[in-house]
């Protein structure tokens, strides 16, 4: 028996319409509220942020949003992506699981990020927008914006964390060479920026705090719009063809997942793979166990609150319901840049709430030993944040081993590690630790939650 088992589609299997949880919830989730009127948010509340479309899709509550050819065409430059069976990974732990894992790093960025990036892209160049602002924390999204960006003309501004722009020299190279301009935040480019720094001149940065920069750009400028690559509705629901993919990949092999794990920081890489199987699991199909692993120094799902909040630190946004460690949380500076959000896509939030998932959260030195375990084993490197899910998906097999059990596992390899090198380096040099955050400083934001009737 091969030890290498691939399953690939061709370019007609890319799925025609992105699916949307929202038409299969037994309920839907709480809305959207203004700041100032604590009232739902209408449409023309969102217009300075983005173009029409995309705030259509945001309040859809259809089971199918179809995909523009012209998306589906730049998409055939790395999907389907494949689906591997981790046949060597399995018998390294001597488990009678069947691990799947679905490789996102074979998109040109090196992650899933494009999958929306270039659906972003396209509907704001559709719309006449000439600038796009946005935020990134380890550079997975503002290299995937900056990519759509090249290919549909647009100017694209990153804020991205400054931890993550120190730490990760090499994204920023990639965006540069994309086209994009890209900052650390906090900034001296902007009012939220300088405020920051008034209070400290070496402030680490946060993805709240590169988001209210974007923000503030895109909403002080009539020919600038603001993109998110992960927490909103629609951002989501673009990246739910990984796990449209898998199910067809999956039936090819003659198996169905038991288990589904994938990473969380926003949301999207997790929605991706889950929310298409929780999905069938609601209208009748196979009951499926979903695991959101998040990393222990930001535990918006396993140590937040579920609660009406700014998605930045700056207060710009709309108030959200979701899991929120508050937004003047900022998590400390571990190499998952990614995952450093202080709260969780609304949507997964209330999927936890709904019990259609769970949630943990692991030690940045213990995800990086399962990564390298992963990587001597399948020869792929993955990028920190994955490293969660497949810790994740490591103590789902060795726990089969224990019970005796055969489960099939399938988690979303969302990115590579090719641009974290420096973090692998540091982990075989012993200078990697585990991070943690003061309690003080969480009661703290939690404590500054915006006040919101029932």
């Amino acid at each position: 028996m091969t030890d290498t088992v691939k399953y690939v589609l061709d370019e007609t299997h890319i799925p025609k319409r992105w699916y949307n949880i929202m038409a299969d919830l037994p309920s839907p989730p709480p809305p959207v509220l203004h700041p100032g009127t604590k009232q739902p948010v209408g449409p023309d509340d969102l217009a300075p942020l983005f173009p029409m479309s995309l705030i259509l899709q945001e309040v859809s509550t259809d089971r199918e949003i179809d995909i523009p050819e012209p998306v589906r065409e730049i998409y055939k430059q790395w999907r389907p992506s494949p689906l591997y069976r981790a046949r060597r990974l399995e018998k390294a732990l001597q488990t009678p699981a069947k691990i799947y894992y679905k490789y996102e790093g074979v998109s040109p960025a090196g992650s899933h990020k494009p999958n929306t990036a270039v659906a972003q892209a396209f509907y704001n160049k559709e719309a006449g927008v000439k600038k796009i602002t946005t935020e990134t924390g380890a550079g997975q999204w503002g290299s995937s914006l900056a990519f759509a960006g090249a290919l549909f003309g647009l100017e694209i501004k990153v804020f991205m964390v400054r931890v993550s722009y120190n730490q990760k020299p090499y994204r920023r190279a990639l965006m540069e060479t994309y086209g994009a301009k890209c900052i650390a935040s906090p900034s001296n480019e902007t009012q939220s920026g300088k405020a920051i720094l008034a209070q400290r001149a070496d402030h680490p940065g946060s993805l709240g705090i590169a988001i209210s920069e974007a923000v503030e750009i895109a909403a002080t400028n009539d020919d600038t719009k603001y993109a998110l690559g992960s927490v909103l509705n629609h951002v989501l629901t673009h990246q739910t063809i990984v796990g449209q993919e898998a199910i067809e990949q999956l039936a090819m092999a003659g198996d169905y997942p038991d288990i589904i794990v994938g990473c969380t920081g926003g949301g999207s890489n997790f929605a991706g793979i889950a929310f298409p199987f929780i999905g069938a699991q609601l209208r009748g199909g196979k009951k499926v166990k979903v695991i959101a692993i998040e990393p222990t120094a930001c535990p918006s799902l396993t140590r937040g609150k579920y609660a009406y909040d700014f998605g930045d630190t700056g207060h710009l946004t709309p108030l959200v319901k979701m899991h929120t460690l508050g937004s003047t949380f900022t998590p400390p500076g571990f190499h998952a840049g990614g995952l450093r959000y202080h709260g969780m896509a609304p949507l997964v939030s209330h999927c936890l709430q709904l019990g259609l998932i769970e949630a943990k959260s692991y030690n940045q030195i213990e995800c990086f030993s399962a990564g390298v375990q992963f990587a001597r084993a399948e020869g792929i490197v993955p990028a920190p944040e994955a490293n969660h899910a497949v810790k994740g998906a490591i103590d789902e097999a060795i726990r089969c081993k224990t019970e005796g059990k055969s489960k099939t596992i399938l988690f979303n390899l969302c990115g590579h590690g090719h641009f974290d090198m420096q973090a692998y380096t540091d982990y075989f040099a012993g200078k990697l630790t585990d991070q943690s955050y003061e309690e003080s400083e969480l009661a703290m934001a939690l404590a500054g939650l915006p006040s919101v009737t029932a």
